[in-house]
């Protein structure tokens, strides 16, 4: 259908239309350098998704907030720079792709996977609404190990809505070329041109990963880090106590006897976890406060390591090992003494609280 469409194109000197594609708007170019200052300030991602046409493949991932650049183009086939007529000849082997390049830190893949999904019948074989041919196969390409282990596992998912075998390629990118330039944007360019996607998919995109409210933002603030980071980022000692439930020595470490207004924080995602006018001096050597900021902060679960009984403290973000907590405390703060490594704390003074982002906590020092 598409290549029809084209071929009369280049007759009649006129644009190609056919099913309306919605009410496409073009981006604006102060669009379009947002999201290049984005891709230069921040740790983008690339993706490539065959979905039969990619004139509407393109434009529906343009929509998703968080995709920050794409191109189209051929993938996977057995030539260098195929022409687009050497494609639809069937003799190259490749698909129809958009590269998608996207920002994980504003949309997740699996996002993208799920979404995807919505735009094909995954079931079709070399075939999409009105187009025909194994340039219309189905596919999602990876870079890199990551990706293609998150993409198999979200296909392999997905699949179980199926009564038929899903038909999406879940392999590694061999090649790609990027097409030619009146393939770009043809959607911003040619508003109601061909397309295979039901106009009203592209409105679900542009809701489909709305801006987090002020809350959320709050709680995405702090994120749980991969070992491997934390690793690089603590010192042998934080590592140790705080991702293999180590302990450090009694009256040898860093905040025992911190006695200075501020707040600790975790010290492998940054979250506010005490404050020093919960602070007391519990004569054990370590850190004691009668309690966290808030219980939602914490974790306590039963801990019966090393001969004995005890409820052992964990950050609920970070899931670090913070310590154990006792009902040995002073009875006119609850009665209770969580008793904390320095190695798992970040003590953040109060003259710093403000400028580090824990300006909100300030009052709290004030409540005796």
């Amino acid at each position: 259908m598409k290549n029809i469409l084209i071929l009369l194109g280049v007759v009649l000197g006129i644009a190609v239309f056919a099913t309306s594609c919605g009410d496409a708007k073009p981006k604006s170019t102060e669009t379009k350098k947002e999201n290049e200052t984005i891709m230069d300030n921040r740790n983008v991602k690339e993706v490539y998704f065959a979905g039969g046409c990619f004139w509407g493949t393109e434009h529906f991932f343009q929509q998703i907030r968080g995709v920050v650049g794409t191109e189209v183009g051929y993938a996977n086939g057995n030539k260098e720079n195929p022409t687009y007529e050497e494609v639809v000849s069937h003799t190259t082997g490749f698909a129809e792709t958009v590269k998608v390049k996207y920002d994980p830190e504003q949309v997740d893949l699996k996002l993208l996977i799920d979404l995807y999904f919505k735009t094909i019948d995954p079931t079709s074989l070399n075939k999409q609404g009105n187009d025909r041919g194994d340039q219309y196969r189905t596919g999602i390409y990876s870079t890199d190990k990551a990706t293609e282990a998150i993409i198999k596992e979200e296909v392999q998912k997905l699949s179980k809505n199926y009564d038929k075998p899903v038909l999406v390629e879940t392999i590694p990118l061999k090649n790609f070329y990027k097409a030619e330039d009146y393939h770009q944007d043809y959607l911003d360019k040619n508003p109601g041109g061909y397309c295979h996607i039901e106009p009203g998919l592209f409105e679900m995109a542009r809701k489909a990963n709305p801006l987090p409210t002020k809350k959320e933002n709050k709680e995405m603030k702090y994120q749980k880090k991969d070992k491997a980071v934390l690793k690089k980022e603590l010192s042998d000692e934080q590592y140790r106590v705080t991702q293999e439930n180590g302990t450090e020595r009694a009256f040898q470490n860093e905040y025992w006897d911190e006695t200075r207004e501020g707040i600790y924080v975790d010290i492998t995602t940054g979250e506010p976890l005490f404050i020093s006018t919960d602070k007391f001096e519990s004569g054990c050597g370590w850190p004691s406060f009668s309690k966290p900021i808030t219980k939602q902060l914490i974790d306590e679960k039963l801990d019966r390591s090393h001969g004995m009984t005890r409820v052992e403290v964990r950050s609920k973000t970070g899931d670090a090992h913070l310590g154990h907590v006792f009902n040995d405390g002073p009875a006119d703060k609850g009665g209770l003494r969580y008793c904390i490594n320095s190695a798992s704390l970040k003590f953040v003074p109060k003259a710093d609280m403000q400028k580090e982002g824990y300006g909100e906590y300030i009052s709290l020092l004030d409540k005796k």
